[in-house]
């Protein structure tokens, strides 16, 4: 072959090298295009990609494939699915910040239930522990308004049962027998003088009268007492005092030949017809305490018995280690079986009326804020800030930010908490 020739063909072979070079990856990609496009038509029903979008942020669309911000692929959005899908993601668009669009698949992969909001009747048990204590109201203590010698006494143990007006002890007082002889001397005098025809005589007679009679009154002395000093016109050595209440001797200083002073105690009778029982109540669970409230007993010493009595008081301080409050419960004693000093088991109902409940498992806490998901169409989840009140037997009271009849996600809320900070998260970096 001619050497022109030769050079002719190796020119040509070097044109055709730097072409394939050159435009060989364009070339390729016209040719997949092309063979794409022909198995689309010839397919007819095959999918058609409109665009690509975030499934973290579903209205960032994209033109192409390729990566979100977070490192995950884009989803392709399909033709046939436009319709279904682009309500639903105007509605996610729409939510607060933080909200999600989680596939039902995925929402089964990642565990999520939920349930409906209700509005319940609720009523509580609260448990405590209490100790029987005296009525106070009904405690007495026996003074004497006279220095005097105890010179009998009637009533001489610690326990004893008394009756009101029952004899404790008789006293002898020389005040008081010279206040009985100054008393029948102006009595006589009242009697001889009231007529005097000088009024000063017979108006000083009758003064003096009274001022020892009243006298008497104010140590104690009883009008039978009087009365019989009147009937008898003999001053009585001694006197008798008187249980002035129903109950038990608790305390007693009154001996035989003992000197008493007005300042003395002789005797402290308790009347245990009614018995008080303070229980420890959390400080949390006093609002929902009132004046009047029933509450149950039972004690360890009456195996299978239980007391009803009434919240009679709420004590006005906490204890600073318990952080509880006492409860005054006044049970009534008729039989005497409820001592002072026992301990108890007490049972107080709460009602807390009708009230939003949510499971406790359902709130996310994040200690300055409690939350949780509302459930709404086209599987998006809407973060929602709840004000929380008393928890109770695995419920939660919601005072605000719920109304009966959502729905919010109860099971799984963790890993949709996780996409919806995620999500918050890159859109910030992006705005």
């Amino acid at each position: 072959m001619p050497r022109k020739v030769l050079g002719v063909l190796a020119l040509g072979a070097a044109i055709a090298l730097a072409v394939a070079v050159t435009f060989g990856g364009r070339v390729s990609a016209i040719f997949q295009h092309q063979h794409s496009a022909s198995q689309t038509t010839a397919a007819g029903s095959a999918h058609k990609v409109l665009y690509w979008y975030d499934a973290m942020n579903p209205q960032h669309h994209y033109d192409k494939p390729g990566k979100a911000p977070d490192g995950m692929d884009l989803v392709p959005q399909y033709a046939e699915d436009a319709t279904s899908q682009r309500g639903s993601a105007t509605s996610a668009a729409a939510m607060p910040a933080g909200s999600v669009k989680i596939a039902p698949d995925k929402q089964q992969l990642i565990g999520v239930r939920t349930g409906t909001v209700e509005r319940k009747s609720l009523v509580r048990t609260v448990r405590t522990t209490g100790q029987l204590t005296s009525d106070e109201t009904k405690l007495a203590h026996v003074h004497v308004k006279v220095n005097g010698y105890i010179d009998k006494g009637y009533v001489d143990y610690i326990g004893q049962l008394v009756k009101k007006g029952q004899p404790l002890f008789t006293l002898y007082s020389p005040d008081l027998v010279a206040t009985e002889e100054e008393y029948l001397i102006a009595k006589r005098g009242a009697k001889d003088l009231g007529t005097s025809q000088f009024p000063e005589v017979s108006q000083g007679s009758q003064s003096l009268l009274r001022s020892t009679r009243e006298r008497l009154k104010l140590w104690d002395i009883s009008d039978e007492q009087i009365k019989k000093l009147d009937e008898t016109g003999e001053v009585t050595k001694t006197l008798t005092f008187y249980s002035p209440v129903s109950g038990f001797v608790t305390d007693r200083k009154a001996f035989p030949q003992t000197a008493v002073t007005p300042d003395m105690d002789l005797y402290s009778i308790s009347d245990l017809s009614t018995i008080w029982v303070n229980a420890d109540v959390y400080e949390y669970e006093v609002p929902f305490v009132k004046v009047g409230q029933t509450a149950d007993m039972q004690l360890s010493y009456y195996a299978g018995r239980t007391y009803t009595g009434k919240i009679a008081y709420i004590y006005p301080t906490v204890d600073p280690v318990s952080r509880t409050v006492k409860v005054r419960i006044e049970f009534p004693n008729p039989h005497f079986d409820l001592k002072p000093q026992m301990f108890a088991n007490v049972q107080l109902k709460i009602n807390y009326g009708k009230q939003i409940v949510v499971p406790q498992e359902a709130i996310m806490d994040s200690g300055d804020k409690q939350y949780v998901f509302v459930v709404h169409d086209g599987g998006v989840f809407e973060p929602r800030m709840i004000q929380m009140g008393a928890k109770l037997e695995g419920n939660v009271v919601v005072l605000s930010g719920l109304n009966a009849g959502e729905t919010i996600v109860t099971s799984g809320n963790f890993l949709i908490d996780s996409e919806s900070r995620l999500k918050s998260a890159m859109s910030g970096m992006q705005h």
